[in-house]
């Protein structure tokens, strides 16, 4: 059974890679805001280590972030998320970013628990 309260992290160091330059979400080569988001789900997902029942998985259905400050190339950007609500299958996440200098970015991260074979049923019907 899953608990409000579970905790997650993920880190990650800035290089030219993950930069809104080179992932085309910006001209400037500071950290990526859809780098900042995997980096919170990485995190809600971390914080569901162990947790599952066998063959579970969770899929990411929502985020809500604000990417407030930037991140220059070599600074390491930690992600933390914290389990908030439970409401059925759904989970939500409050989600917080900070890097050496300090915040970066905070919101919210919906996540849902579902059977990993059936998801992957219904995605493989869906491609023919």
């Amino acid at each position: 059974m899953l608990k409000q309260g579970l905790t997650g992290e993920a880190a990650m160091k800035v290089a030219k890679g993950n930069t809104a330059m080179e992932v085309g979400s910006g001209s400037v080569p500071v950290f990526a805001t859809p780098m900042l988001v995997a980096l919170m789900e990485n995190a809600a997902i971390n914080a569901l280590k162990g947790q599952l029942e066998d063959g579970q998985t969770t899929v990411g259905m929502k985020v809500d972030v604000a990417h407030t400050a930037a991140t220059p190339i070599d600074m390491t950007v930690t992600a933390h998320a914290e389990l908030v609500e439970v409401e059925g299958r759904r989970l939500r996440f409050k989600v917080t970013a900070v890097d050496d200098a300090g915040p970066v970015g905070e919101g919210t991260h919906d996540r849902f628990v579902v059977d990993q074979a059936k998801f992957m049923a219904k995605v493989e019907q869906k491609s023919g």
